[in-house]
C-alpha cells in the first residue's frame, strides 16, 4: 500500500474494500499507521458511507470496528472521533434491513462488554439503530435533520477548536507516532541546511584564534593596560564566536536525535507494513494454488468426459426425439 496519506488515495481504497476479514485488517492497519489524520479519516468514512450502496455500508462499520479497537493501544484519538459521528452512522444505516441491524447490534454488544464507549454513548448509539421503528416517516426525517444540525455544529466547533490543526500541525499527535514521509525529507533537508559541523567559515575563524587566548600563563605576562584591553577584546570575541557555535552544534545534535527517532518510528512501521504484505502474499499465494488445482482437477475431468459428437445418432449435438408412432409401440 502506499506510504502517505491523502484523501483521494484513501477513498480509492475504501471503494476496494471488500468484505473479507483480509482486506479490512489491511485497511484497519494503514488508517492507524496514518492516524495523525484522524479527524480527515473519520470524516471522509462518514461521507463514503453516506454515498455507499446498502450492500457496502455494512462493510465501513466492521472497517469503523476494526480500527477503533485496535487502535487503543496508539492511543484513544480514532475511538473518540468515532464517537463523534457513530450516532450519525448508526442513524443512516437505520432503515437497512434485519439481518444488518443484527450484525450492528452484535458490534453494540461488544462495544459494552469491552468498555469501547461508556453506557450513555453506547445507548446513544442504540436508538440511533432502531430510529423509525416506532415514529412516522414525517416525525423521523425531521428528528433526524434536527440531529445532523446539532451533530454538525458539535464537529464544527470540535475541528475548530482543539483539532483544527491536528493534520497540519500536529499539536496532538501521541509520543512514537510513525511520520510521514514528506516530514522526514523535510527534517533531513533543514538538518543539510542548517548544519553547523559543516560550518567551514566557522571552523576556520575558531582554528585561526591565537593560541594566547586559551594560555592562562599569558594573562601573568601582560605589561600594559592596552595590552591587557586588546587581549580582553580578542577573548570576549572569541567567547561570542564559541558559545554562538557551541549553541548551534547541541541544536544540530537535538535535531540529529530527532530526525533519528523519526527514521526509528518510521522504519518499524514500514516493517509492520512489510510484514503484514508478507501475511496478504502467503494467503493469496495459498488461495492461487488452491485455484489452480482446481483448475486441473476441472481439466482432467473435461478431458474424461465422453465427446457426444462421436454418438450414433446425434445430430448437431442432441439426440433426435422418436416419433409419437414409435413412442407408443409396444
Amino acid at each position: 500500500m502506499s506510504l502517505g496519506f491523502t484523501e483521494t488515495g484513501f477513498i480509492k481504497k475504501l471503494a476496494e474494500l471488500s468484505n473479507s476479514s483480509q482486506s479490512i485488517q489491511t485497511l484497519s492497519f494503514w488508517l492507524i499507521h496514518h492516524r495523525k489524520h484522524y479527524t480527515s479519516v473519520v470524516k471522509i468514512w462518514l461521507r463514503e458511507l453516506i454515498k455507499a450502496k446498502p450492500s457496502r455500508k455494512l462493510i465501513f462499520m466492521y472497517l469503523a470496528n476494526d480500527v477503533i479497537q485496535n487502535s487503543r493501544r496508539k492511543g484513544p484519538e480514532y475511538g473518540r472521533e468515532f464517537g463523534t459521528q457513530l450516532k450519525k452512522a448508526f442513524e443512516h444505516i437505520s432503515q437497512s434491513d434485519e439481518d444488518t441491524k443484527n450484525r450492528l447490534e452484535r458490534i453494540l454488544g461488544i462495544w459494552q462488554d469491552r468498555q469501547i464507549y461508556n453506557a450513555v454513548q453506547i445507548q446513544e448509539f442504540k436508538r440511533g439503530l432502531v430510529l423509525g421503528k416506532d415514529e412516522p416517516p414525517q416525525k423521523r426525517a425531521k428528528s433526524n435533520n434536527h440531529g445532523n444540525k446539532k451533530k454538525d455544529k458539535q464537529v464544527t466547533v470540535e475541528v475548530d477548536g482543539t483539532l483544527e490543526t491536528h493534520v497540519h500541525l500536529s499539536p496532538h499527535t501521541p509520543p512514537g507516532d510513525p511520520p510521514e514521509p514528506d516530514e522526514i525529507v523535510k527534517a533531513i533537508q533543514d538538518l543539510e541546511v542548517n548544519i553547523a559541523s559543516s560550518d567551514e567559515k566557522v571552523r576556520e575563524k575558531i582554528a585561526n584564534l591565537p593560541k594566547e587566548l586559551s594560555d592562562v600563563s599569558v594573562v601573568a605576562k601582560i605589561e600594559d593596560k592596552e595590552t591587557a584591553e586588546k587581549m580582553n577584546t580578542q577573548v570576549t570575541n572569541a567567547v561570542l564566536l564559541l558559545s554562538q557555535y557551541n549553541t548551534r552544534l547541541s541544536n544540530e545534535m537535538e535535531h540529529r536525535k530527532k530526525v533519528a527517532v523519526m527514521m526509528r518510528d518510521f522504519l518499524q512501521a514500514q516493517e509492520e507494513l512489510l510484514a503484514q504484505a508478507e501475511r496478504n502474499l502467503e494467503e493469496y499465494q495459498e488461495t492461487l494454488s488452491k485455484i489452480y488445482t482446481v483448475r486441473q482437477e476441472l481439466q482432467s475431468h473435461i478431458q474424461n468426459l465422453p465427446d457426444l459428437t462421436q454418438l450414433p445418432n446425434v445430430t448437431h449435438g442432441l439426440a433426435p426425439l422418436p416419433s409419437a408412432e414409435n413412442l407408443f409401440m409396444p
